[in-house]
């Protein structure tokens, strides 16, 4: 049973990366991990990697595609977060996976790998608010927060949503897939104070984010944000640094500086 609504005991402003299992490899996703974490990451969202991404846009559609030549589906994906964690990675690992893998896998299965592997949180992309009852009732009886997301086409449901939300509330910034963007709607503002006017626990947005000026902006209006394609693209920049042995750390101190220029 989840005891507290929030995954974050104490935070100041959260910085929530998603990267992709398995992309460049299995190793690497490993170190990216740790690296973030060094840079300050609240927790790390590790994307499943799909064949039918509906979600992402095309960075993360090309490390999908990378990553599944690697031979990584959604049970190596969750055997990686427990492999993260025993090379001392401390922070929550949130798997982002779409719901047609967990079908596959079977709710009994899927459940008994998430507690074994040490997962902390799950979100899937395509299971609508309106049918995610009984999945967010397995997550809370196994510990795990099922993280909700909020769009600007929710207002209708912005209350329902975020009364009900765990872990942290996922709100995103503009409607279509995932990607970088240079600017935002004007209206994003409002949307996100209406959203956390009912949210019990934080929330962060993403969808786009991809400078230190964006950061900074949401960073004032929000209480942390989500930052995807813009990693996932410095990661493919990198692959030939990272994949090689005798420049992988000069391929992850680049990948650090990235980081920490994005946050600071």
């Amino acid at each position: 049973m989840v005891s507290n609504k929030s995954m974050f005991q104490q935070f100041d402003k959260l910085f929530i990366p998603f990267i992709t299992a398995g992309d460049p490899n299995e190793e690497l996703t490993i170190d990216l991990a740790l690296t973030l974490e060094k840079c300050g990451a609240s927790a790390i969202e590790l994307g499943v990697p799909y064949s039918d991404p509906l979600a992402d846009g095309p960075v993360i559609q090309q490390a999908s595609i990378r990553a599944r030549r690697n031979g990584m589906n959604i049970e190596k994906a969750m055997e990686l977060a427990y492999k993260m964690k025993e090379r001392g990675l401390k922070i929550p690992i949130i798997l982002f996976t779409y719901f047609n893998p967990v079908l596959q896998l079977g709710e009994k299965y899927f459940f008994t790998l998430m507690e074994k592997n040490r997962l902390e949180g799950l979100l899937i992309p395509d299971l609508p608010f309106e049918e995610s009852g009984w999945m967010r009732k397995k997550c809370d009886e196994h510990g795990i927060y099922f993280i909700s997301m909020v769009a600007p086409t929710s207002y209708n449901r912005i209350k329902k949503i975020a009364e009900n939300a765990a872990g942290f509330l996922y709100c995103v910034s503009s409607l279509g897939v995932t990607g970088e963007r240079q600017s935002f709607d004007e209206r994003v503002s409002d949307f996100i104070s209406h959203v956390k006017k009912y949210a019990e626990v934080p929330v962060a947005v993403g969808f786009g984010i991809s400078s230190n000026e964006h950061v900074k902006k949401f960073f004032k209006i929000s209480d942390g944000v989500v930052v995807g394609s813009a990693i996932v693209r410095q990661i493919e920049k990198l692959i030939p640094l990272l994949t090689n042995a005798n420049t992988k750390q000069s391929g992850l101190q680049e990948f650090e500086r990235f980081i920490n220029g994005l946050l600071h």
